[in-house]
């Protein structure tokens, strides 16, 4: 009686499907907001932030926030869309929820003052709160696989320094999801330490395009009745056939929808066939391309790179047939001295084959100029942004 069909309706809905992308591909901000700030405002105010901090348009952006109602702050967090494949997108298929691993731990009980660290292969993430319900800062420390034991007790202590060494909470990871359970509600664990998240708040910190989540949500919505409502046909239909007949009626319905499954196989197989293809082809197009890391290159990681005044306008980046990766940057600046100052402290950059600044126009107060760097094959290394404290 194990696998009678009343067993498998008791058992509930299966588990969700969860995707926790690597917290060293994202960029973590704290944005401050009203404390009697309504969500949907905390939305616009966060995606706002977003737009002034971040090189690139929204349209570019996998993004999501954390924010609970009453706090003084929202967590958001960010990571430019291509630097996920085409391959890694395909996988979120299914998943109803797509956010950084950090963020599964949002929702679990964290006194002030308290710091945890999570481990993942990537690296190590620090969640510092250090007063009320929102996280005050989070910190992440790639860390090589190959790394051992003392490099990462180094790592990690180098990671947490400027928070104290006073209650440091240590986590095994990655947090694992619970069976889906009542309203939406998502719960992790991670050794000890549980995260339960909302529907509402677990909707805010999916990073997916924010129009298709919304087609998401509804379809989810309308399965989540469908699921209910033929859980009580079944239910009532159990009360009035016997057991072998409902079985019987399962082996049937199970037949015939593997033959459907079969007669529709050989299109699928050509669906997929045609997107494999167009994947590749994107892939082969955008893989010498790593705008995050030219910028960086450029700017510095704390911007000491480039003068205050000179404020970037517009980009773009191209990729030689020899494998040099090409920066152009349009900007402006109302101190012309600092154009002079820029263009040397570019040339010394060791990762930079080239540096051209286009001449100087000067118009209303403001100086527009434009500047190509060239980057040595192969000099570009994955940059990962760590947050200011």
């Amino acid at each position: 009686m194990s696998a009678s069909p009343l067993n498998f309706l008791r058992a509930g809905p299966p588990p969700p499907k969860i995707a926790l992308l690597p917290d060293g591909l994202f960029f973590i901000r704290t944005v401050e907001v009203a404390t009697d700030a309504m969500a949907d405002a905390v939305a616009i105010q966060v995606e706002l932030a977003l737009e002034a901090i971040s090189p690139f348009p929204l349209a570019q952006l996998y993004y999501g926030h954390f924010w609970l109602p009453g706090a003084s702050r929202a967590l958001a967090f960010a990571a430019y869309r291509r630097r996920f494949t085409p391959e890694h997108v395909a996988a979120w298929g299914g998943s109803e929820l797509v956010m950084p691993a950090f963020a599964a731990l949002l929702g679990g009980p964290v006194a002030p003052a308290t710091t945890l660290v999570l481990a993942s292969p990537e690296g190590l993430t620090a969640i510092r709160w250090e007063d009320g319900i929102v996280p005050s800062q989070v910190r992440f420390r790639p860390v090589p696989a190959e790394a051992t034991e003392e490099d990462r007790a180094l790592a990690r202590d180098e990671l947490v320094r400027p928070f104290g060494n006073k209650a440091i909470v240590e986590l095994a990871g990655p947090p694992a999801p619970e069976p889906a359970g009542g309203d939406g509600e998502f719960v992790f664990h991670c050794g000890d330490f549980t995260s339960r998240l909302p529907a509402a708040v677990a909707d805010a910190l999916d990073v997916r395009d924010k129009a298709e989540l919304a087609g998401l949500r509804r379809e989810r919505t309308r399965g989540i009745l469908a699921w209910r409502i033929l859980a009580c046909c079944f239910a009532a239909a159990g009360l009035l056939i016997a057991g072998e007949i409902l079985l019987a009626f399962g082996g049937l319905w199970q037949e015939t929808r593997l033959t459907r499954l079969h007669a529709q196989q050989p299109v699928v197989d050509k669906i997929m066939t045609a997107q494999n293809l167009a994947e590749r082809i994107n892939e082969l197009a955008d893989k010498q391309l790593l705008p995050m890391e030219m910028i960086g290159a450029i700017v510095g990681e704390k911007g000491e790179r480039k003068p205050d005044s000179i404020v970037f306008t517009s980009a773009s980046t191209s990729a030689s047939a020899s494998g040099q990766n090409t920066l152009t940057v349009d900007a402006t600046t109302d101190n012309p001295g600092d154009v002079l100052v820029y263009e040397n402290n570019l040339k010394a950059l060791p990762v930079c084959s080239k540096v051209d600044f286009k001449p100087v126009r000067t118009a209303n107060n403001l100086t527009n100029f434009r500047f190509i760097v060239s980057f040595k094959p192969g000099a570009l290394k994955l940059w990962v942004p760590t947050p200011s404290p």
